[in-house]
């Protein structure tokens, strides 16, 4: 099996080289990076995980996350905030930019090892573009990604392309919540003009076609939707 690669990004280095060593001795392998300028240099494409601190220089942690989801190549890299920051206003923020997990300042080693166990058991499979998958599945719900056909409990149910593409999209991110920018940026990345509303149209439709399965499409008020199963 591949070891997963973390890169941790935060400018206090004597946390960094703690964390580096206990993420080690669980087996990962791990960078350190003590700036976004410093991270961006790295080919990010290549990690499981970054663990991103929000308060930095120039370049903040929320200004590299935007950078890394809107670039194809990092937009499905699950990313940690870690920081000091605890006001309401930061945690939407961060989770609105699709982040996977928030973790306070000061926090204990444990607690990290846990939250990114969970977030790479949670993540990994589910990361790519609808063209390299050929078939997603989720119970009786099937996508055949290379015939664009939908069977529900075997089936065929008939989908528009951008239902289709709504519904892989949110099968292939299933446990977390995708903001409308990102919906947006993906499915409807060949649009010139995109409405808000649009979405929430594709979403009623994937809901009543799809039959028991349309349950699993969940909305986030204020953050986005996601697929829950």
């Amino acid at each position: 099996m591949m070891t997963e690669r973390i890169l941790i990004v935060d400018d206090e280095e004597t946390l960094c080289e703690v964390l580096k060593i206990n993420l080690e001795n669980e087996g990962y392998s791990v960078d350190v990076a003590l700036s976004a300028e410093q991270a961006l240099t790295y080919s990010l494409k290549d990690y499981s995980l970054i663990l991103l601190d929000i308060m930095m220089g120039e370049i903040s942690g929320i200004k590299m996350a935007k950078m890394l989801k809107a670039d194809v190549t990092t937009a499905d890299i699950p990313i940690i905030f870690c920081t000091a920051r605890d006001t309401e206003d930061d945690m939407v923020m961060g989770l609105d930019l699709g982040a996977d997990d928030y973790i306070m300042k000061p926090y204990t080693v444990r607690n990290v090892i846990a939250r990114v166990k969970s977030v790479l058991r949670r993540t990994s499979g589910h990361k790519g573009t609808a063209e390299s998958v050929n078939i997603l599945k989720v119970e009786g719900l099937e996508l055949d990604m290379e015939f664009k056909r939908c069977t529900v409990d075997g089936r065929e149910v008939k989908l528009a392309r951008k239902e289709f593409e709504l519904l892989a999209f949110l099968i292939m991110h299933r446990g977390k919540i995708c903001s409308r920018g990102q919906i947006l940026s993906s499915v409807w990345s060949d649009e010139v003009v995109v409405l808000d509303r649009t979405i929430d149209v594709n979403i009623t439709r994937l809901r009543s076609k799809i039959g028991p399965y349309g349950s699993y499409i969940v909305t986030r008020s204020g953050f986005g939707y996601g697929f829950h199963d």
